[in-house]
């Protein structure tokens, strides 16, 4: 019971459009009839179930082939029998539509080509009929009247059901498309987030072991704060990495859960990371600096934990100085250092100086880097809070 509850529901889905053309035969193929004195054959009981069978083959909408087969059989056999035209042609060309919509062009168009076949056939023999039963020079239309026109109609029919189908397939292949971008642009930030979180954190430990390697003989407390920092840094590292490698991974078939991206409310933590290094960081925060958009938040801190990298890895022990304030609607970064340059990454790989340009530019923001008036180097960013967003 379930199963043929199934498959009505299965066909209601697919096969109303069968019923238009079912009403239109059973309505109208009798008055169509009484408008033809000069046909063979009245409409009688065999004729409307013809005509029912013919309309009815539409709904076999997941079956394309056997309902334009059906369709043909029906509609030949009743022309054949010569009984008269009648809105039961009507069904032909959407049987070829059906086909066409379905089918790879060649396949479509072969079997409308035997569909015209066969029809035509059925046209013949009702012409047939009819000349036998009417007084000679009733007249009527001749035969290559009726084969231009019904090749056009179903040439017309095929066209449509192939430019739909067309139409359907490129829609699907934009869908693809936007999906594979969609796709590569997370690729491609979940490595701006493992570069920026693992490098920052073996950029500090780095720093902070080779403080620690030079007070080691003369001051061993110090040196032994430096080995406690590089052991709760790398830790943040390591619990970093394992947190994007299981928002990777799939458990039975669910991705993990992802940890949300750090904001500005990290800052405290990251610029003692960056001084247990050996550099003094000086941060200057206006008061109104809070509640800001999540995206917006994310790219601040990433932009800030890129730069303080930065120094890290090229400047060594220098001063740096954070600022952070609105600017009517938009957030003002800026990070400068005493050193006179601090090297972005090498072109063409992506990150550093360019990676962050990009994390500002996603969210309508931009970001400049060079020597600062006073001859040291800065890292100068505007993130837009609302309005001109992407």
């Amino acid at each position: 019971m379930t199963g043929g509850k199934r498959r009505w529901r299965s066909w209601a889905a697919e096969g109303w459009v069968c019923l238009p053309f079912l009403a239109a035969v059973l309505l109208a193929s009798g008055p169509a009839a009484d408008l033809q004195p000069g046909s063979a054959r009245t409409l009688d009981a065999a004729g409307y179930l013809m005509v029912t069978a013919a309309a009815l083959a539409l709904g076999l909408r997941r079956r394309p082939g056997i309902a334009l087969a059906a369709n043909t059989a029906f509609v030949a056999g009743y022309l054949a029998a010569g009984y008269p035209f009648g809105p039961v042609m009507l069904t032909v060309p959407m049987a070829v539509y059906g086909v066409a919509d379905r089918f790879p062009l060649p396949r479509a168009a072969f079997a409308a080509a035997a569909d015209f076949g066969v029809l035509i056939v059925g046209v013949f023999a009702k012409r047939v009929r009819d000349a036998a039963s009417v007084p000679a020079g009733s007249g009527h239309y001749p035969m290559s009247r009726d084969a231009v026109v019904w090749g056009a109609i179903i040439a017309v029919a095929l066209a449509a059901g192939a430019l739909t189908r067309a139409r359907r397939q490129a829609a699907a292949g934009v869908h693809t498309e936007q999906a594979r971008r969609v796709a590569s642009e997370e690729r491609l930030r979940m490595a701006q987030d493992l570069h920026d979180s693992v490098g920052h954190g073996l950029a500090a430990i780095a720093m902070q072991a080779g403080v620690a390697l030079h007070v080691l003989d003369h001051d061993p407390e110090e040196a032994r704060q430096s080995m406690k920092a590089v052991r709760a840094t790398s830790r943040e590292a390591l619990e970093n990495l394992r947190a994007q490698l299981d928002w990777l991974r799939d458990a039975g078939g669910a991705p993990a859960v992802r940890a949300p991206a750090p904001g500005l409310d990290e800052l405290d933590r990251l610029t003692e990371r960056v001084r247990a290094g050996g550099v003094t960081v000086h941060t200057d925060i206006a008061p109104d600096v809070a509640g800001l958009p999540a995206d917006v938040d994310a790219v601040a801190y990433r932009i800030l934990q890129e730069s303080l990298t930065n120094v890290l890895r090229h400047a060594g022990a220098v001063p740096v100085r954070i600022r952070i304030r609105r600017d009517g609607g938009a957030l003002l970064l800026e990070v400068t250092n005493a050193c006179a340059a601090v090297p972005s990454a090498p072109p063409g790989n992506g990150l550093g100086i360019r990676g962050l340009r990009s994390r500002a530019e996603v969210i309508g923001g931009t970001l400049a880097a060079g020597p600062s008036p006073d001859g040291g180097f800065g890292v100068r960013a505007r993130l837009p809070l609302a309005g001109d967003r992407p």
